[in-house]
């Protein structure tokens, strides 16, 4: 299960509303071995597409030497679908490298007729997906 602060949802659903039509994609970091998402930080989406996202890898590559710098693992890595469900697509999975993350998915398309935009969180393990459920509170 992810528990999430209310704060850091709306940050990420805020984050995937913002880059729509283009998918937003980011990450949440937290202490080594905590399992608890902290410190939000949205990326840039370096294909600037609405049916793909990228991380930078300059970006990236710094972002992985400052969390290292702060004992901080990615918790979760997140992104948007813009037109399609929030259910990690085949390219998703194959880019799913990180086995100890909470892949959430933002929809900003209403597929369902659920509201404006679902959100959801899937572990990625191996090419195995596994959707979890999502608990958000005030408060760690």
């Amino acid at each position: 299960m992810l528990t999430i602060t209310q704060a850091l949802y709306d940050q990420i659903v805020a984050h995937s509303r913002e880059d729509h039509p283009d998918e937003a994609c980011g990450v949440v970091a937290g202490p080594v071995g905590s399992g608890r998402p902290e410190r939000f930080i949205p990326m840039l989406n370096a294909a600037r597409s609405p049916t793909f996202y990228e991380f930078d890898s300059q970006d990236l590559l710094k972002l992985y030497r400052e969390m290292d710098d702060r004992d901080e693992e990615p918790v979760v890595i997140y992104h948007s679908h813009t037109a399609t469900e929030a259910s990690p697509s085949r390219t998703d999975i194959s880019y799913a490298n990180e086995p100890g993350a909470h892949y959430v998915l933002v929809s900003t398309a209403d597929t369902d007729g659920a509201g404006e935009f679902q959100f959801r969180s899937f572990r990625i393990v191996d090419g195995e997906v596994t959707e979890e459920e999502v608990r958000v509170v005030d408060a760690y």
